[in-house]
């Protein structure tokens, strides 16, 4: 199993939005890193959900339902999406200045690689954040 991390604008989809229409298609990547990243994802994969902009903290946490195939938004390119399930929210979000001044998540791609909306985590990154918010599966 692999770990995620997918970043979303709340006002754009919030957390809440997820899981009142009990997943989404995450689609309109339009970055080839972050497109790679949505590439490796399997179905199972534990992906957890960030608040970017004016949230900018973990809140939830989603789960691959969908392997990646052709994003449908796309009107030109090799762009691809995958369909994430909501699994739980965190008891406790974690934001984005605990994760900072967290000595065991100063190499997440999250602080390395601020832009980037797909992002693989480690498992003790995972494991960190879940600690964090207070949170286990």
């Amino acid at each position: 199993m692999n770990f995620w991390l997918v970043k979303q604008e709340p006002e754009d989809y919030s957390w809440n939005t997820f899981v009142k229409e009990r997943g989404a298609a995450w689609t309109g990547v339009r970055n080839f890193q972050a497109r790679k990243n949505l590439r490796g994802m399997k179905k199972g994969d534990l992906v957890l959900f960030y608040h970017s902009g004016s949230g900018a903290e973990v809140v939830g946490i989603a789960r691959v339902a969908r392997e990646a195939y052709p994003d449908p938004t796309a009107t030109e390119g090799d762009w691809s999406c995958v369909n994430l399930l909501p699994v739980k929210g965190l008891n406790r979000p974690v934001t984005l200045g605990v994760i900072k001044a967290d000595q065991a998540l100063k190499e997440i791609p999250l602080i390395r690689n601020s832009r980037l909306s797909v992002m693989p985590l480690t498992p003790a990154q995972l494991n960190r954040v879940f600690e964090l918010g207070e949170t286990n599966l």
